[in-house]
């Protein structure tokens, strides 16, 4: 039996978003959702987000992935404000569920995902975070107690230093059968 596909997300990114929701459907199995800091692995390579900086590629890339939601069948999308915001409390908290029960981890990131862009949430709110917690049927209190906690910001930290080192220059990622596939538009490679 070949492992399971990773697919490497951040919570900001409406890319990742794209990806995992459709994720399942193209490779015929769920992937594990594997959470990396975006902010994190843009310091490791040098490079930086397309959507913090001129306003010209910023529209562009919301036209793009608001176009792709509706090719995919996806909700319309909803923008947060602000956004890009900060996400790593929220990421903190997935890997904090991750830590006990990676669907668990996987259900919080969905749910996450959703109220971002689906909803137009902001995610680094902690009542949203709440609600996203209860959306994936996980108590918000003992999330939020361990995301503040050292292993747990541990544990996300070498997850991104992994990933880097692995060859993931951002998310989401896709890696399967020993291949890393770069970008929401590439998961039907991974389902050949």
């Amino acid at each position: 039996m070949q492992p399971r596909p990773v697919l490497y997300v951040d919570v900001g990114s409406p890319f990742a978003y794209l990806a995992a929701e459709r994720a399942t459907g193209v490779l015929g199995r769920a992937p594990e959702l594997r959470p990396i800091l975006l902010g994190g692995l843009f310091r490791l390579n040098g490079r930086s987000s397309w959507a913090g900086g001129d306003p010209e590629p910023r529209r562009a890339g919301m036209e793009d992935i608001e176009a792709r939601a509706v090719r995919y069948g996806l909700p319309p999308m909803r923008w947060p404000d602000p956004w890009p915001g900060n996400y790593l409390v929220p990421m903190l908290a997935v890997q904090a569920a991750r830590l006990d029960d990676p669907a668990a981890g996987d259900a919080l990131l969905l749910a996450g995902f959703r109220r971002m862009f689906v909803r137009g949430e902001d995610l680094g709110r902690e009542e949203v975070l709440r609600a996203a917690c209860a959306d994936a049927d996980l108590d918000a209190d003992p999330l939020l107690r361990a995301a503040t906690t050292r292993p747990v910001k541990n544990a996300l930290r070498e997850a991104t230093g992994a990933a880097h080192e692995r060859g993931v220059i951002g998310v989401p990622t896709l890696e399967v059968d020993g291949r890393l596939l770069w970008g929401d538009d590439r998961l039907e490679e991974g389902a050949s």
